[in-house]
């Protein structure tokens, strides 16, 4: 590859020292040429949702996330008073918490919450928290009881000086609801009065609003409808707990306020999430034809393409475009971190199926930097780096596409930026597929499918609860409770009996077993 091809692909924005590098992207000889009507589509979406257009059909409502860190973007004088008072509030509690000034020395903080309210703060916690003086993170992200008590046992010693944040949109979703009640309960066993330590951050009049309103909690901070799960990094959602961590939220939106400069740029070129959106869109043939494996070079950023996967697959992956065709859309997200992946599954990517492109994340400069010569003349981090550059040549002798992005050191600003980049480039790749970027339909699915099961354990235990001495056979509930997929009842009456709360009388074949209370 000649050089002068690299320095046309190389963009540096010498402000927050980031590149992207797409000359390792197979763009076809006419892709930009071919690409211009939908480029220019691009920003014209991008535009009309900063400006308050309804950006969500669906749901008819508007995508705001772009106002969090510019507050003069929003569309109306009250949102833009709101989400300055907003701001004062959460660094006036901020400030309070963490000076102790009524003498409540909190030490930990426990966040509740599920998807995009668990993924922005565990990411930026894992990033940053341990070297910021502020609260101990520790989270409750699932309706797993054994991973909830996990966490309640580490904290078990010091609950009374635990911050607890219950985030929730609707104040309804089971896992922080559930999440909530484990905690709740464990506090009452403690002798603790839960109110005081603990905070809703949800929307206005929800169920959570309300509860945390009539039981005089701490506080509570606004979640918006115009702000979904996956963009609310830099809402209360991930800045409050952020802050109490001692993490510069501040620097994290200048980050990403000025990244959002550069990605309004017309220019192609000179526009890095419009780069990056085209480099999808060439490296899958605008069609998931390949995965995006994301491989950040730093442990720190070990949770990114975990992040990256809700961002970008909740946000694609569409069986409708926007007139209402079924496209079947998406672009499926995995990675760890390298070098580690290197010994995991570079092999594949390299002599494999080709049905992927990498995505590298390279910080030149080491928050820590160790002098230790592991080598004659070589450090740790000279190894680290060597082994990224010798992975992203080890694809391009081979012709296995990849995207370099570059950070000169991994601090708030150059985070906030790189999350913007890429909530930036999901808007523009959503606009050349011609797809609702900001609606979920498929996990609204997932989530009524589990009511019906919720619901058909409730009939399966109320039946046997009126037939406590009868032992019943798969299929004959299915046919006396009228359940056409009896597969169904044989999965949640194995679960009942491995938890003991029916019984199972064992026959030779397992599914001919009998169940009943006794």
């Amino acid at each position: 590859m000649f050089f002068s091809h690299f320095q046309h692909h190389f963009l540096h924005l010498p402000s927050l020292d980031i590149s992207l590098d797409t000359s390792q992207t197979p763009f076809a000889s006419s892709f930009f040429e071919k690409m211009q009507p939908k480029i220019i589509q691009a920003l014209q979406d991008m535009s009309a949702l900063e400006s308050g257009s309804i950006a969500n059909p669906d749901e008819q409502r508007m995508v705001g996330h772009y106002w969090l860190r510019n507050h003069a973007l929003a569309p109306s004088e009250g949102i833009r008073d709101e989400l300055q008072k907003n701001k004062q509030k959460r660094k006036d509690f901020v400030e309070h918490v963490l000076n102790a000034r009524d003498g409540k020395n909190f030490k930990n903080l426990l966040c509740i919450g599920i998807g995009g309210s668990a993924l922005g703060p565990q990411l930026l916690s894992d990033t940053f928290g341990t070297e910021r003086d502020g609260l101990q993170p520790f989270f409750i992200d699932n309706t797993d009881p054994d991973g909830i008590g996990r966490i309640l046992r580490r904290l078990d010693p010091e609950l009374a000086q635990t911050l607890v944040i219950v985030t929730s949109k609707s104040g309804s979703t089971p896992e922080p609801r559930n999440g909530l009640a484990e905690v709740r309960d464990v506090f009452q066993k403690n002798n603790l009065p839960f109110a005081p330590q603990a905070v809703a951050v949800t929307c206005k009049d929800s169920a959570l609003d309300r509860l945390a309103s009539q039981e005089q909690w701490l506080t509570r901070f606004p979640m918006w409808d115009w702000v979904g799960g996956r963009t609310s990094l830099f809402s209360n959602v991930g800045l409050l707990p952020a802050a109490l961590q001692g993490i510069s939220t501040e620097e994290l939106l200048k980050g990403a306020a000025e990244m959002d400069t550069f990605t309004r740029e017309t220019d192609v070129f000179c526009n890095p999430a419009l780069m990056l959106a085209l480099s999808w869109y060439a490296c899958t043939d605008g069609h998931g034809k390949r995965n995006m494996v994301v491989l950040p070079y730093r442990d720190a950023l070990v949770l990114f393409p975990k992040y990256l996967q809700q961002l970008v697959m909740e946000s694609l992956g569409k069986k409708l475009d926007l007139d209402g065709n079924v496209v079947h859309q998406g672009l499926t997200v995995y990675g760890n971190k390298g070098s580690t992946d290197q010994h995991a599954y570079v092999q594949q990517l390299r002599d494999g199926l080709e049905d992927a492109f990498v995505t590298f994340i390279e910080v030149q400069k080491s928050n820590r930097p160790s002098s230790v010569e592991v080598e004659p003349g070589l450090t740790s981090s000279d190894f680290l780096e060597g082994f990224f550059l010798g992975t992203r040549a080890a694809l391009s002798d081979v012709q296995r596409p990849s995207i370099t992005i570059t950070l000169k050191e991994l601090n708030e600003r150059s985070l906030g930026a790189l999350v913007a980049l890429f909530e930036r480039a999901v808007g523009f790749y959503a606009s050349f597929i011609h797809i609702n970027a900001y609606h979920q339909p498929g996990v609204e699915a997932g989530k009524k499918a589990a009511k019906r099961y919720l619901e058909l354990q409730k009939s399966l235990l109320a039946y046997l609860s009126g037939h406590p001495t009868e032992r019943f056979t798969v299929e004959g509930l299915a046919s006396t409770l009228k359940i056409k997929n009896a597969e169904d009842i044989f999965k949640i009456l194995e679960y009942l009996a491995a938890n003991e709360r029916i019984v199972r009388h064992t026959a030779s074949d397992l599914t001919q077993s009998t169940y009943g209370l006794s």
